[in-house]
């Protein structure tokens, strides 16, 4: 069998005691080695500790990587990648709002949604991946873009909450997920990576909760992650308006009762959703159109499937409550496992 290099993976982690405990008591950035060839997972490193670091981006370079500090305080920490694979702390600077939850990286920007304020900060980068001079001037975002509005489950959307920030496919708008006030923010975008607010893309029924999206293949639909009524929303995307319109709702866990969907990721023609509370991973194959078909869903071994991606084509999980990185066949049958404190967000090394 021909051998293959390992793929380094980032991993971002939630505080031990998980999501509203105390930060910075022993968290950080992970590395992980997969076999491309098995799905195992070889080996694992605390490259470094951290506060909070539940979400990255990575410098298609393998340069710099990019981390928040999921806190109220709200900061973002580009860290040079050294020979070694490891981690050189460049700066620290402000998200533009309270608990960065979601990075955004593009050559010209890096765009962080902000979950308790519902705040969109907006980060220049520099050539090298790094922050940009006007960043570092400014200690955090250039602009920082608020919004207002509230949903009906009073515990999860007494305000904007973004969740999510995706670039449509022509790259002229930018999209947040507003968990807080069930709506698909929408952002002029211009070549220097600047926004321009153009209102609302969507809106969605209430106490829907969207949280995290992805457009087909040919970028004519958007699905999008319901993670207050437990479904995935399917949108008709027009480019010309750069507006969503339904048409149609699916259960996220088809045969269990609730749950909580997280992560909504397309990979060719498959959408991979993991759903936490009833602890799955449901894959719907799509159409040519994007349209999903009939979906499979495969129990996962832990609690709190937080954030997964493919690579080489195996799917590897972040089950954040179990403490637990789990790599799935394309079937749904485990293949490999580590033990790793409260995962939170898997980025594939893209260079050593």
């Amino acid at each position: 069998m021909t051998t293959h290099a390992p793929v380094p993976l980032w991993i971002g982690t939630y505080p031990h005691a998980g999501i509203g405990t105390p930060a910075g008591l022993g968290e950080g950035v992970w590395r992980v080695d997969l076999d491309p060839a098995t799905g195992r997972l070889l080996d694992g490193r605390l490259v470094v500790r951290t506060p909070a670091p539940t979400f990255l981006a990575a410098d298609p370079g393998g340069r710099v990587l990019l981390g928040v500090d999921e806190s109220a305080a709200g900061t973002v920490t580009a860290w040079d990648v050294t020979a070694d694979g490891g981690l050189a702390p460049r700066a620290t600077v402000g998200s533009g709002g309270a608990h960065p939850c979601h990075l955004l990286r593009t050559p010209q920007a890096l765009y962080v949604a902000n979950y308790s304020d519902g705040a969109l900060g907006v980060l220049p980068l520099a050539a090298d991946g790094g922050f940009a001079p006007e960043v570092l001037a400014a200690g955090g975002a250039v602009q920082r873009f608020e919004h207002a509005g509230s949903g009906p489950v009073a515990d999860r959307q007494g305000g904007p909450h973004a969740h999510f920030a995706a670039l449509t496919p022509d790259g002229r708008h930018l999209l947040v997920a507003d968990l807080g006030t069930d709506e698909l923010r929408r952002y002029a975008r211009a070549a220097d990576g600047s926004l321009a607010d153009a209102g609302v893309a969507a809106t969605l029924p209430p106490g829907t909760g969207p949280r995290h999206l992805a457009f087909s293949a040919d970028g004519t639909l958007l699905h999008v992650a319901g993670e207050l009524d437990a479904t995935l929303h399917v949108l008709a995307w027009d480019a010309a308006t750069a507006t969503g319109t339904a048409r149609a709702v699916l259960p996220a866990a088809p045969g269990h009762d609730g749950g909580a969907p997280a992560h909504v990721l397309r990979d060719g023609d498959r959408l991979l959703m993991g759903v936490r509370g009833v602890d799955v991973l449901t894959t719907w194959p799509l159409g040519p159109d994007g349209t999903p078909g009939t979906p499979a869903v495969a129990p996962l071994p832990g609690r709190t499937p937080r954030h997964h991606e493919v690579v080489a084509g195996w799917t590897v999980v972040a089950l954040q409550e179990e403490h637990l990185l789990v790599v799935l066949d394309p079937a749904g049958a485990e293949v490999g496992r580590l033990d790793l404190p409260s995962p939170a967000c898997i980025v594939p090394v893209t260079a050593v």
